[in-house]
């Protein structure tokens, strides 16, 4: 039975297809969150990686990971006036390949807290075997607004080189 389903988890991340990589939530404690992916072959991802022997990327594994990490911790503080960004990632290891039909289940734990960090760790299993572990950061920021200017439009115009002059 679902906790969250893919509507209340909608409602929390901002990911919306093709990316949002995480369908269900099936246990979440203050803690400690178990999400689910089911690994389709209609994936956008298997037409390129790849068409003839289907791997779902390792990237996107750890970032289905993360979106579980980042559900945990929006939840927790109840509210949508923040934005959960991955940091960073470290000890990622890959055990075996993810493929169309698995049912992915990723457990994540809490490290460290701090007011605008968490550390988190976690596995992604398939059938109870570990196919991938990661430690992931995630950062707390204010979530944009539509009244905010888009980041690119405030950033500085890059410098060009002079054309070189014909002798």
């Amino acid at each position: 039975m679902a906790i969250l389903d893919i509507q209340a988890i909608k409602e929390i991340l901002p990911h919306r297809y093709p990316f949002l990589l995480v369908d269900r939530i099936v246990e979440l404690e203050p803690e400690r969150i178990v999400g689910i992916k089911n690994v389709t072959a209609n994936e956008p991802f298997f037409q390129g990686h790849f068409p003839d022997l289907p791997v779902m990327p390792g990237v996107l594994i750890v970032e289905a990971m993360a979106q579980v990490a980042g559900v945990l911790v929006l939840k927790a503080l109840g509210t949508k006036q923040r934005a959960v960004f991955l940091a960073s990632i470290e000890q990622a290891k890959f055990r075996r390949p993810v493929v169309p039909g698995d049912q992915l289940r990723i457990e994540m734990k809490v490290g460290r807290r701090k007011a605008s960090a968490v550390k988190m760790y976690g596995t992604a299993m398939v059938d109870s075997v570990v196919v991938a572990e990661a430690e992931v950061m995630c950062m707390l920021t204010d979530a944009p607004t539509a009244a905010d200017p888009p980041a690119a439009a405030s950033a500085p115009a890059p410098q060009t080189a002079p054309a070189p002059k014909e002798t």
